[in-house]
């Protein structure tokens, strides 16, 4: 019996959603199916999708007459074409115009926008949407965004990233790095050490997290806040760093989260909106304990295993951070939560089940039931 064909589609643009499009790839395949990956080089680099047994075909995130060309031309003999984030979908469904291929749409994250990149946002949202047989998303919000946006069948779906290995850690150094060493480092020996990680844009909240630090300044000793991440407003935080004289180090990109978080006495969240972050899930893996913002799907993700904030309040950041540095019990207690709330996620297994059981609902009577 033949395989079950699918191809895989990526922009590139979300950690989150590259890292499960890796997760995924390489559970389909241990289960016998046929996967195709069509992403930018750059996320092969990050994900090693050849070497989880798929095929791996290099496509620019653009929509140009080129690209969709090879992307039309990638999917060709699919039983099921997975797009993964609002462009990749958009380009997909210029790429499948005229095939009955079915499309299912993995909608990771919710972006932001205003005035006139507000409407284009919103024009391809729906054509995103209502191009997808099915939309699957993590959160609620997601699911209900989708349906007002046109989509005929959209579902809350159960998503996981599994934990990095030891060597995938930081900069390499993996199961070698010191956070003592890392500590001294960065200055924070007999200070506590908070740190965040993302992509330094808007949406992230980077600027109210500086707003909170500058308020926990009178703290002694003084925490140290360090920020890990590259993207549009790095200038502009350095520089806030800079003039106010914030106990703040913006790390370049070498450091990775995990090895932050094993240094770290505390992870922030800030965002304006998180689906399933990453960074919520390693530090609850980690036992270490989070702050972050009550966006999108995070009071889910954590349930009473974080200390939760409303988006936009420095004060209540701030008074969060200040509350858990002063009460290294509740540390503890947040710390064990993270962990017993971690064990109850989604399995790998599951996403996997999940995923393949909408494939066999969309895939043709002759597809159904191939790879198992």
């Amino acid at each position: 019996m033949s395989q079950l064909r699918t191809v895989h589609v990526l922009g590139g643009g979300s950690a989150g959603g590259s890292a499960h499009a890796g997760s995924l790839a390489a559970g389909l395949v241990a289960r016998g199916v046929r996967v195709t990956v069509c992403a930018p080089p750059a996320v092969d680099r990050a994900h090693d999708f050849t070497a989880a047994g798929a095929r791996f075909l290099p496509v620019p995130r653009r929509s140009d007459p080129a690209a969709v060309a090879a992307l039309r031309a990638a999917c060709a003999g699919a039983d099921v074409v997975h797009a993964h984030g609002l462009h990749a979908a958009a380009r997909t469904a210029l790429a499948l115009s005229g095939r009955s291929v079915p499309l299912v749409m993995t909608w990771h994250t919710r972006r932001y926008a205003e005035g006139a990149r507000r409407q284009i946002l919103h024009l391809l949202e729906r054509r995103a949407a209502r191009a997808a047989a099915v939309v699957l998303a993590p959160t609620s919000d997601l699911v209900d965004l989708a349906r007002e946006r046109g989509a005929r069948d959209a579902r809350l779906a159960p998503f996981t990233v599994p934990p990095p290995c030891p060597e995938d850690l930081g900069d390499g150094t993996g199961a070698d790095a010191d956070p003592d060493k890392l500590r001294a480092e960065l200055g924070a020996v007999d200070r506590p050490l908070l740190m965040a990680a993302g992509a330094l844009v808007p949406q992230h909240g980077f600027g109210g997290l500086l707003d909170a630090a500058r308020l926990w300044r009178g703290l002694d000793p003084e925490p140290l806040l360090v920020i890990a991440g590259e993207g549009q407003d790095r200038d502009a935080l350095r520089r806030r760093i800079r003039d106010e004289e914030l106990p703040v180090v913006l790390l370049e990109s070498r450091h990775g989260a995990g090895e932050l978080l094993a240094a770290a006495d505390l992870a922030l969240l800030p965002s304006r909106w998180e689906g399933r972050s990453l960074l919520a899930q390693e530090a609850l893996r980690a036992g270490v304990p989070l702050v972050a913002t009550a966006v999108g799907g995070t009071p889910e993700l954590v349930g009473g295993a974080a200390a939760l904030v409303p988006y936009g309040n420095a004060e209540a950041l701030a008074g969060a951070v200040v509350r858990l540095i002063e009460d290294p019990a509740e540390r503890d207690r947040l710390a064990e939560a993270g962990r017993a709330q971690a064990a109850d996620w989604p399995t790998e297994d599951d996403t996997i089940a999940h995923v393949l059981s909408v494939y066999d609902e969309l895939a043709q009577p002759s597809a159904i039931g191939r790879g198992r």
